[in-house]
């Protein structure tokens, strides 16, 4: 795994965004987005591979921590199904991202056996990349994966609205230069094995992830239901971008209304609807969203951390941030928070985070 990533303001991808965009930028840099490649699969016809659910409730501080699945197609082509039944076809330069690293299984010719993705898994040249070279020696699929890991608290999170499965097919003009260019680097290193370069493809599987996200925001409907629904309804999307703007701002539902141009009895009608609380909920998750990133990634001390994210005490702030976390901050601090090293999800070691 890389180190804590700079600002999601420095990606090259971020251009001209719009309103709802600088909202989702906010989002993504205050839940420190950290990526890695761990798996470069050789598939040949017939085969099939199943990869369970990376999530175990059990293990500590799981709600805590969030783990999304990419999936990049190399070459070839298979069948992909999640375990609601969804199943595609999936080709050379498609990019999949699976944001709750659920169940789900590759297959490619004529009655495949189905073996689980654990028993075929072995060490890779490149250190921390695993490798599969499995199948029946006819056609070849390719593919490369890696992991998104995040902290993210919100009663409302992002990852929440999202389908189980989003694919891009970078073989399409509309998706840019740029980022048909990113996989092919990926893919370029993992094929070298250089060594040291295990920090670069985390970079780019974070850059990956950030433009798939901000494409699929752009074109969520504002009638839907979510934090990226809610970013483009105009009434709704007005009041977050106001609290985005003044996180510490003594914001009550009145001077929210008034941002927003409505009412508050409407206000928090859509709020509710689309984000399932209150808007003055969903201010005091932001703030401590905002305070456990700088607790974790500054010096400050607690009391300072919740003057600046709009707390008048530090025992105010403590409260606050047990009630949404379940932590104290200083317990958070030292790292309690942290999940355990990351493995392959053939391994099913990986924790991904469901909300506070």
């Amino acid at each position: 795994m890389t180190g804590t990533p700079g600002s999601f303001a420095d990606s090259p991808f971020r251009a001209a965004a719009s309103p709802a965009q600088d909202v989702l930028s906010d989002v993504l840099r205050a839940v420190r987005l950290t990526g890695a490649v761990f798996l470069s699969a050789r598939f040949t016809e017939p085969f099939g591979v199943v990869s369970p659910s990376s999530y175990n409730a059990g293990l500590p501080m799981a709600h805590l921590r969030h783990i999304s699945i990419f999936h990049l197609i190399a070459a070839g082509s298979c069948m992909v199904e999640m375990a609601s039944g969804d199943r595609r076809r999936v080709v050379a330069g498609d990019i999949l991202l699976l944001p709750f690293s659920g169940e789900h299984r590759f297959w490619s010719g004529d009655g495949p056996a189905m073996v689980p993705a654990s028993e075929v898994i072995r060490k890779g040249p490149l250190d921390g990349v695993w490798a599969v070279d499995h199948g029946g020696g006819g056609a070849e699929t390719k593919m490369v994966c890696g992991f998104i890991e995040s902290s993210e608290f919100l009663f409302a999170p992002l990852f929440r609205a999202l389908p189980e499965l989003l694919v891009e097919h970078t073989g399409e003009q509309k998706v840019g230069a740029l980022i048909a260019s990113t996989v092919r680097e990926v893919l370029s290193l993992v094929e070298t094995a250089a060594p040291g370069s295990q920090m670069m493809l985390g970079r780019l599987m974070e850059m990956l992830f950030v433009e798939v996200l901000r494409r699929h925001a752009g074109r969520t409907p504002g009638n839907g239901t979510g934090l990226l629904a809610a970013l483009n309804e105009p009434i709704v999307g007005r009041a977050l971008q106001s609290i985005h703007m003044d996180p510490a701002r003594k914001w009550t539902a009145a001077d929210l209304a008034r941002e927003a141009g409505t009412s508050r009895t409407v206000l928090a009608e859509r709020f509710n609807a689309l984000l399932g609380r209150p808007p003055i909920d969903y201010v005091m998750s932001w703030r401590i969203q905002l305070a456990a990133d700088r607790l974790r990634n500054g010096r400050d001390t607690i009391a300072a951390v919740a003057a600046e994210v709009g707390y008048e005490s530090e025992a105010a702030f403590n409260r606050a941030f047990k009630r949404v976390t379940g932590i104290s901050p200083g317990r958070w601090r030292e790292g309690a928070g942290d999940s355990p090293a990351l493995m392959p999800i053939a391994l099913n070691r990986p924790i991904i985070g469901d909300s506070a």
